[in-house]
């Protein structure tokens, strides 16, 4: 087991990541304050995995609220089915909520934990590469909007995250892919050792090889713990975390929540964040084909989405949090394994990188 520490000074909190961690108190029960203890999870997850995690519980008040699975259910709407939940059971502020899922369950459970009673804690249990090599970490909580994705949320920091990468035996293919998305992220934009790594053991992670996953996500997980201890509430460095997310986010919307994974979408973006670092004279066109064909490999989208013109893009790219004075903030790559986030760049060179994205890339 790999312990991973995010240094936020009194509400720093540890990473647990191996196999077998589920069930176990040891992980759990230091970090819950009252007896009162509320699982989300959803009709996917639960079934697997809600039973093998109560032993970790024992002699505490456990209630469960079991959410709709997919990314169309991360609403307002839904939210409220915990909050029934919690004031139905009669949950009071020494309550701990846990997040039994995926990235939508873990960000719907740690906002209602943000807002209930003003604030109460919470755990993270993420059971998808995608949510604990990203979402699970660095306290950002939310739901989306028809108008954007993540827009309605809070900072909450977990008390804890435990990841139990014996979870990954039941993920589909093609989450997993999406998952792969965001660890290529972090080599992307300022770990190159990392992104040679990859280069090399992408097939060992596709086959689910229980060393090189266990790599990938402490390495994953190292790297976001210091962005975030450095940026909190990304009023810096953190938004380098959004590489291809602006583009990604753009996506997701204007297909339609859950068309797209959001490891796919994200996907795309980063090449069209590669592509528009390529006009600016920052990244080569082996550097672009390099992006590409990783993410080929993992068998993840590269092209915009054939329905969607470039002033569908731009228009849903202008709903973004990085934006500032109405201008869209794009994190772009001076060089593979190293990032910026600027508003300056040509928007000619943007428009046009948008009405090629949907063109295949030869490598």
């Amino acid at each position: 087991m790999k312990t991973v520490t995010v240094n936020l000074g009194e509400r720093s909190y540890p990473i647990f990541i191996g196999q077998g961690l589920l069930g176990n108190p040891e992980f759990v029960q230091p970090y819950i304050q009252g007896k009162q203890v509320m699982i989300v999870s959803n009709e996917t997850v639960s079934p697997l995995y809600l039973e093998k995690i109560l032993p970790a519980f024992q002699g505490l008040n456990i209630e469960a609220v079991i959410l709709p699975d997919g990314e169309q259910y991360k609403t307002l709407e839904v939210l409220n089915q915990i909050f029934d939940g919690l004031l139905g059971a009669k949950f009071d502020r020494q309550a701990t909520l846990v997040a039994l899922g995926g990235g939508v369950v873990g960000d719907m459970t740690g906002f209602a934990a943000a807002c209930y009673q003003r604030g109460v804690e919470f755990i993270q249990i993420p059971t998808t590469l995608l949510a604990q090599v990203d979402s699970s970490v660095g306290g950002k909580t939310g739901v989306n909007h028809a108008l954007g994705k993540n827009m309605i949320g809070a900072f909450h920091q977990p008390q804890c995250v435990i990841v139990d990468t014996d979870t990954l035996n039941t993920l589909p293919d093609r989450e997993l892919s999406a998952g792969l998305a965001e660890v290529i992220k972090y080599g992307l934009i300022d770990d190159l050792e990392f992104l040679d790594w990859l280069e090399t053991n992408i097939d060992a992670l596709i086959k689910r090889d229980p060393e090189a996953l266990n790599y990938a996500i402490a390495r994953s997980c190292q790297n976001k713990a210091r962005i975030v201890s450095l940026d909190e509430k990304e009023s810096g460095v953190r938004a380098l975390l959004n590489l291809g997310h602006t583009f990604g986010h753009a996506i997701e919307t204007g297909m339609g929540y859950g068309t797209y994974l959001h490891g796919e979408a994200i996907a795309v973006g980063m090449v069209l964040a590669a592509q528009l670092s390529q006009a600016m004279d920052w990244l080569s066109q082996e550097d672009v084909q390099r992006v590409v064909r990783l993410l080929k490999r993992c068998h993840l989208p590269t092209t915009i989405p054939s329905t969607m013109t470039a002033d569908d893009m731009w228009q849903r790219m202008q709903v973004d949090k990085k934006a500032r004075d109405g201008k869209v903030r794009l994190v772009l790559m001076q060089k593979l394994g190293l990032s910026l986030l600027t508003d300056q760049y040509d928007l000619t060179q943007l428009h046009q990188v948008l009405t090629l994205g949907q063109q295949e890339m030869t490598t």
